[in-house]
């Protein structure tokens, strides 16, 4: 059964955007996919499951106004990977809230950050809680899903065995569990919120669907490949950016992400373990 209203989905070609809107779709929402191309083979792929498709810019306000005319509900995300760092995140999060407010949205929900909340001094965590700030100041009704570290950002540990052994290398100690969720939960869980906002009645939920050691990690990766593995901890400094430097240092002094895994379930019945997930995305 159709669901009423139009749900508008902002980044709608992006991960998180994409795995909202196809949640949405399957719900039997009518999803309005933000897009800046509507060319592109993802835009194209939305409209053929059904979604209808706005052209909007963060560079052309009135644009993003235009497209939550006549929505009732909006997902909306931000990134500091779009070259203007987390100053252009704010901007866009700022814009993005505004423009909702306009357009008389009833329910925005905002996907931010395990532990924005929480003063953890990371650059990208405090720019999406300036965000949700933002939100708040405005009197928006919304709700904030904060999700975990992304399985996805583990795709790079599938690399060509050493030795025999698949080894496991990332800038954090071993013994401390790190709290993560796969992207399509993510979406599942935003749409969930969209769907009935009265199922987080905080207006907030931390989300996770696995919590593993960095050995643990391995041994998921090793059962995988069908050989012995290891875990190698790496120094924060290995990370990169200060700004990474300062998650990882963060994830190294529990707790760190302290999510509502249990909540997170009731949203998302599909929930994924970390092994569930690696199984359907194993390989380059």
């Amino acid at each position: 059964m159709a669901l009423s209203g139009v749900f508008a989905v902002v980044g709608a070609t992006g991960q998180q955007g994409g795995a909202t809107a196809r949640a949405l779709l399957d719900a039997g929402a009518t999803v309005r996919a933000l897009v800046r191309d509507p060319e592109r083979p993802a835009a194209q792929s939305l409209a053929a499951a059904g979604a209808q498709l706005a052209v909007a810019d963060f560079d052309d306000p009135a644009s993003l106004r235009t497209a939550f005319d006549g929505a009732a509900r909006v997902f909306a995300m931000t990134t500091m990977t779009s070259g203007r760092g987390t100053t252009g995140e704010i901007n866009d999060g700022i814009l993005i809230a505004d423009a909702a407010k306009s357009a008389g949205v009833e329910h925005l929900v905002y996907s931010s950050v395990g532990g924005a909340e929480r003063h953890t001094g990371i650059p990208h965590f405090e720019s999406k809680r300036r965000v949700e700030e933002h939100i708040e100041s405005l009197g928006l009704p919304a709700t904030f899903v904060r999700p975990t570290f992304f399985y996805d950002n583990l795709r790079s540990q599938s690399s060509v065995p050493e030795d025999g052994v698949t080894v496991v290398r990332l800038p954090m100690p071993d013994g401390v569990p790190l709290q993560m969720v796969a992207v399509d939960d993510i979406g599942a869980v935003a749409a969930a919120v969209l769907i009935a906002p009265s199922r987080v009645p905080t207006g907030a939920v931390e989300i996770a669907g696995d919590e593993l050691t960095g050995s643990q990690i391995a041994d998921v990766f090793g059962r995988q490949a069908g050989l012995p593995a290891r875990f190698e901890a790496l120094p924060p400094t290995a990370s990169g950016d200060d700004d990474l430097q300062a998650m990882f240092t963060w994830f190294a002094t529990p707790p760190s992400y302290q999510a509502d895994r249990a909540l997170t379930a009731e949203l998302d019945p599909q929930l994924q373990t970390f092994e569930q997930w690696l199984d359907g995305h194993w390989g380059p």
